[in-house]
């Protein structure tokens, strides 16, 4: 009898996965989504200090895969004030961050835009610190592939990404 019920138990478990997988067929496990021609890879940021005025976001990857450029020209949150899109670069021996106004995207190009790299988005006037485990949503607005919503994941940076100088955002 205890067979039978185990059988049964794992019947049961196969169908429900089944149908999960037939149900849910969008769910990307990439965490990933598209705007016109771009695929916005991973949407990250990364936890903030208590009382912390700024914070970074970032993704894995956008990925321009048409044939025209395409700009990533605004992105709002309810968690911050604006969003700003920073460069990182070499002022004499000093490295400064940069305001920009959009961030290009080349026809068929990657770009990383990663913890500890030379562009990211900068969270302005927080309402609050950014939890490791905590998600928020925030728009992106494309120039050809119009506005996009993605969920922001806050997770602790890799350790090989981690560079101190990105750690406090400060200007």
């Amino acid at each position: 009898m205890r067979t039978e019920m185990n059988a049964r138990a794992r019947m049961i478990a196969s169908a429900c996965a089944m149908t999960f997988a037939v149900l849910m067929p969008n769910v990307a496990p990439a965490h990933e989504a598209r705007a016109g021609a771009v695929t916005i890879e991973h949407p990250y940021a990364v936890p903030t200090p208590p009382g912390a005025r700024t914070g970074g976001m970032y993704f894995r990857r956008l990925k321009n895969g048409g044939a025209d450029l395409d700009r990533l020209t605004a992105a709002s949150t309810p968690i911050a004030r604006t969003i700003e899109f920073h460069r990182m670069q070499m002022d004499g021996d000093v490295m400064r961050m940069r305001a920009q106004p959009t961030i290009d995207l080349p026809p068929g190009k990657e770009l990383e835009v990663r913890h500890g790299g030379t562009l990211h988005l900068m969270l302005l006037d927080l309402k609050q610190p950014l939890k490791d485990g905590d998600r928020f949503p925030v728009t992106l607005t494309f120039e050809r592939g119009g506005r996009q919503e993605v969920m922001v994941w806050v997770q602790r940076p890799r350790a090989a990404a981690t560079a101190p100088e990105h750690d406090a955002h400060k200007h």
